[in-house]
């Protein structure tokens, strides 16, 4: 049976053939992230795959992971497309390296989760909000709920993390 529920006004579904979807989002509705964990290499993966993109094994587990990190990348939307977002411009989408299973498999890859950036309360953040974060921002998980029995990870400014003294920021016109 799919997995139904809303986000900001659009139907959301997870059909009941995307079983690692469903456990995926059905985790998140409980407020702690898991992620599925190879049995045979022990390595994390994001997103949900149905075999280990490391050893290619496709027996997994669910582990529950922390849900902090530090922001590797992001994206600063001014121009939504999908006109839910309009009101909301700008926002940024970030690309976070949790802080799990960093330098593997190799020294340059680390366990990266998407998502956009909020306020503490799981609401679209604000530009002032926007305007301080960038690459080496510390944030933490937050999860916005869908119904449905399931949720929506987002990422907001972990406010209890040490947090460094300058950001990156892409240069601002």
């Amino acid at each position: 049976m799919p997995l139904e529920g809303e986000y900001m006004g659009r139907d959301v579904v997870i059909n009941d053939l995307d079983t690692a979807n469903q456990e995926f989002y059905s985790h998140c509705a409980t407020g702690t992230l898991h992620l599925q964990r190879c049995r045979a290499c022990g390595l994390m993966r994001y997103p949900t795959t149905t075999a280990c993109p490391f050893c290619g094994h496709a027996e997994y587990d669910w582990a529950p992971v922390s849900g902090k990190g530090t922001v590797h990348s992001y994206t600063e939307v001014h121009h939504a497309i999908d006109p839910v977002f309009r009101e909301h411009v700008p926002y940024h989408i970030l690309l976070v390296d949790l802080d799990e299973q960093l330098g593997k498999p190799t020294e340059h890859e680390a366990l990266r989760i998407n998502g956009n950036l909020v306020d503490a309360d799981g609401e679209m953040a604000g530009e002032d909000l926007v305007n301080t974060v960038g690459i080496g921002t510390r944030v933490r998980i937050v999860f916005k709920d869908m119904g449905g029995g399931i949720a929506l990870p987002l990422w907001t400014v972990d406010e209890e993390a040490e947090q460094p003294e300058r950001v990156w920021r892409y240069a601002q016109g």
